[in-house]
């Protein structure tokens, strides 16, 4: 039989790898979808929100002091106009540059949360990060439905081999923010991840902008981003989106207007939550 040439079998592995990636996404129906009805707090499922009124926070499905028992976050309490800005890093599609530039030039600290796939990929693009004060958060190496593992063992190798790659790029230690890929989690997850030192990060603001071949409309995304964003919130975005490096530079120019002024989640860790 003849052998296919390694670079074919690399190129079948990593399109097969973002297959997978973005079906998680697909099917993950509570991830960024808002509820229009109220969401029974729980401990356990797919993260959810619910806006009952423009510019104020939304309930969610769990709440902050069940969260809190797991030093798990989704947005800071506070009148004040912060944000935290943070972006899922599935893979590199070309729009990673332009959200740099546009954070750089707001002086806009974020968290990228990266899975294993991008920190081998873009070992530039991680120093490029990191150089300009960004933080890079572990979005597990293989983007699985974490509320399924069970055990201690597997759930820390997938945490793991992220911090390996991000400690052979940078020559530090990776600060241990987590992101539970989908939104899935469970009360085990949370504690698994408390105990080995992460503190977890879901979001209070997203919107659906993670269809590559179905991008919202800028004037689709300002709506989502400007009408509900509030004090404390931490937004999601994702850095696949070709809409959200169009118009990231003319989005934080926006919510400066508004009165609002970006933090990193370094910044919120230790403060009270929502």
């Amino acid at each position: 039989m003849k052998r296919q040439p390694r670079y074919i079998t690399a190129i079948k592995i990593g399109m097969l790898f973002i297959a997978a990636y973005m079906f998680g996404h697909y099917s993950a129906v509570a991830v960024d979808h808002f509820q229009p009805e109220a969401v029974t707090a729980s401990a356990d499922g797919n993260w959810g929100l619910s806006f009952q009124r423009d510019g104020e926070p939304p309930v969610a499905n769990a709440s902050a002091e069940e969260l809190s028992k797991y030093d798990a976050y989704y947005a800071e309490i506070t009148e004040q106009k912060v944000l935290y800005l943070t972006f899922d890093a599935g893979y590199e599609n070309g729009n990673m540059p332009s959200i740099l530039d546009a954070l750089k030039k707001h002086n806009a600290p974020a968290t990228f949360f990266v899975v294993g796939n991008f920190i081998e990929s873009e070992p530039q693009l991680i120093q490029r990060m990191v150089s300009e004060g960004h933080i890079i958060g572990n979005h597990t190496y293989s983007h699985p439905d974490m509320s399924k593992i069970s055990t201690v063992e597997a759930f820390s190798q997938e945490l793991e081999k992220v911090e390996k790659l991000y400690e052979n790029i940078t020559k530090e230690a990776m600060t241990k923010f987590y992101r539970p890929p989908q939104g899935k989690y469970s009360e085990a997850n949370l504690q698994m991840a408390k105990e080995l030192g992460y503190k977890t990060f879901f979001w209070s603001l997203a919107y659906v902008d993670w269809y590559v071949d179905n991008q919202p409309t800028k004037e689709e995304a300002f709506e989502k981003l400007l009408g509900r964003i509030h004090p404390g919130a931490i937004v999601l975005l994702h850095s696949t989106s070709s809409t959200n490096a169009e118009i990231l530079d003319e989005l934080l120019t926006k919510w400066e207007e508004m009165g609002y002024t970006f933090k990193g989640l370094d910044e919120l860790v230790g403060q009270p939550q929502a």
